[in-house]
């Protein structure tokens, strides 16, 4: 009898150990802990336009794929007034706008669908929030935008997955920097039911946000992995998503092909292909695991 209870005292002993450090692993909907975090700047560049070029590959392919048979929503984000003012963007919350307005104008959102949330309101805890709103509501045959642009990093995050070097989003709570890490953001969509999700990521190492990929998701990211991201008083916008939603959907310079008789119809792949023709200094990308093209 006595060996039975030192036996479950010291079984007692090891759960009381591990229990916490299993609860916080698992506690996705809060900022994860990771070292060697570096801030990777959106950067400013100067000068005109460059003249229009061909991209080497298309991502579009002139067939649509099925259309969306629910409701729309989205998530749509823009950061410029980061905390304190050494790390401020001018044009981040001029992006989500003129998404917020393409969603709205061209493609059927209704705006009591879409979460817009810039600069002061654009919180980790509000991004959170907005995703799992969303998760609460989807069913199959929705679809769902996830639209970023702010600030990227780099580090090493206890976001469970197995890379060596993460990448996230940067946010805020109002006062410090919060970071998004990819497997963290993977994780907040893991559970949705649609199979029509498209991310989009205008920030530096976007690429790495290819984690987020899975059936029926395109992710169109503004750079590589390891590459940086613009934006200029040029475009008044950074150099993504001034290509990719201003020219290319708002003004319909992406609409290659007419998949609609008499409708502008720029899909994402179409609107993705015309930013990476347009874009300087950095190399847009794409993950686009759904069939044929999807016109949002």
């Amino acid at each position: 009898m006595k060996r039975f209870l030192i036996l479950l005292l010291a079984v007692s002993l090891v759960l009381l150990l591990i229990t916490p450090v299993a609860f916080a692993k698992s506690d996705k909907d809060k900022p994860l802990s990771a070292s060697d975090v570096e801030l990777v700047k959106k950067a400013t560049i100067k000068g005109p336009k460059a003249p229009k070029g061909k991209p080497a590959t298309q991502a579009a392919t002139g067939v649509l794929g099925a259309p969306c048979e629910g409701k729309k929503y989205a998530v749509v984000v823009g950061i410029s007034d980061y905390p304190g003012t050494s790390s401020d963007l001018a044009y981040c919350d001029d992006d989500a706008q003129d998404m917020y307005d393409a969603l709205t104008s061209l493609y059927g959102y209704k705006s009591a669908n879409i979460r817009l949330l810039t600069d002061s309101e654009a919180t980790f805890d509000a991004i959170r929030d907005a995703i799992a709103d969303i998760d609460g509501k989807e069913v199959a045959g929705d679809e769902v935008l996830f639209f970023f642009s702010g600030h990227g990093a780099k580090g090493k995050a206890n976001d469970g997955d197995r890379e060596n070097i993460d990448e996230s989003i940067v946010t805020h709570d109002g006062s410090n920097f919060v970071y998004i890490w990819d497997g963290q953001l993977k994780d907040w969509f893991s559970g949705f039911a649609t199979s029509r999700i498209i991310f989009i990521f205008d920030s530096c190492l976007a690429g790495g946000m290819t984690d987020l990929k899975a059936p029926g998701r395109v992710i169109s990211m503004a750079c590589s992995e390891t590459g940086l991201s613009y934006e200029s008083s040029t475009w008044g916008n950074g150099q993504f998503t001034y290509y990719f939603v201003d020219e290319g959907m708002l003004q319909a310079e992406a609409d290659k092909y007419d998949n609609v008789t008499g409708v502008v119809d720029v899909t994402v792949e179409e609107a993705f292909d015309y930013a990476k023709t347009n874009c300087v200094s950095q190399t847009p990308t794409v993950s686009d695991s759904f069939t044929n093209d999807l016109l949002p």
